[in-house]
């Protein structure tokens, strides 16, 4: 079974500030990570491999640094790793960079599973993985926590709200993984040393049959205007130790003087 693992390295959303002046993000200084979510789905194509038997490739889009980031996934159960890193790539949003995934797919593969973190910690749409799978033109099945195969398929469990349904989807198939019942296998010494000698392929622009004004900045119709920290609306108020109907009486009160009811 070919097995494809679409990573993101992403900075680490317990270290960010923000810049109070200009209400961006203050990347320096700040460590980068793995998505949470895509180490996941890295553990459960790892269980579909010793299952199944194939071969695991990683890709992520970044800059030069990002290749820590597939390192770690080689040392956690990868077998193959690839860099998409090209200067004409900056600024994509998520549509022009599932269609930059979706060539990379089609170069490197075909694959009988693709899998993707539901979403990225820094951005949170939740929106590459259901792209990636329109331009292959692929099943899709997401924010899956358990996953198997079934027949000539895949049967996984799906997450919403406060419940969960079973979907089935044919191979090939795009699967977007949420948090899992098992936690990400730690690499070994073994595993690390292997994972920093290992060749990673670089992929450009040149490499990919594309057009420039359908990626980066040119090729992105979402634009982000703003960010800023919302306002702080002080303490509250607090009612303790009082009775039940005194309690009630009170909130009402506030809420009333406050114009919420």
């Amino acid at each position: 079974m070919n097995i494809l693992v679409c990573i993101k390295q992403v900075p680490d959303t317990t270290e960010i500030k923000i810049n109070p002046e200009t209400n961006t993000l203050i990347r320096q200084g700040v460590p980068s990570i793995v998505n949470p979510f895509d180490t996941y789905a890295l553990e459960m194509a790892a269980r579909l491999k010793d299952a199944a038997g194939g071969e695991i490739t990683v890709i992520t889009m970044g800059p030069e640094q990002a290749a820590n980031a597939l390192r770690e996934c080689l040392a956690a159960g990868a077998d193959k790793a690839y860099l998409v890193n090209d200067a004409a790539f900056a600024g994509s949003d998520t549509l022009a960079t599932s269609k930059i995934l979706a060539k990379v797919c089609e170069k490197t593969g075909p694959f009988d599973i693709i899998f993707c973190g539901k979403q990225a910690i820094d951005g949170d749409t939740g929106q590459v993985g259901p792209e990636l799978a329109e331009y292959l033109d692929m099943a899709q099945i997401t924010n899956i926590s358990e996953l198997e195969l079934s027949g000539a398929g895949i049967k996984g469990k799906k997450e919403f709200g406060d419940g969960y349904e079973v979907v089935e989807a044919r191979l090939p198939a795009v699967v977007t993984v949420t948090k899992t019942l098992y936690e990400p296998r730690y690499p070994t010494i073994k595993s690390k040393m292997a994972a920093r000698r290992a060749q990673i392929d670089k992929i450009t622009f040149a490499d990919l049959e594309l057009e420039a004004d359908s990626i980066g900045l040119k090729g992105s119709p979402t634009r982000v205007k703003k960010t800023f920290v919302p306002q702080a609306k002080g303490n509250g108020v607090i009612i303790q130790n009082e009775p039940a109907d005194t309690a009630a009486r009170k909130l009402v009160a506030l809420l009333g003087e406050n114009k919420l009811v």
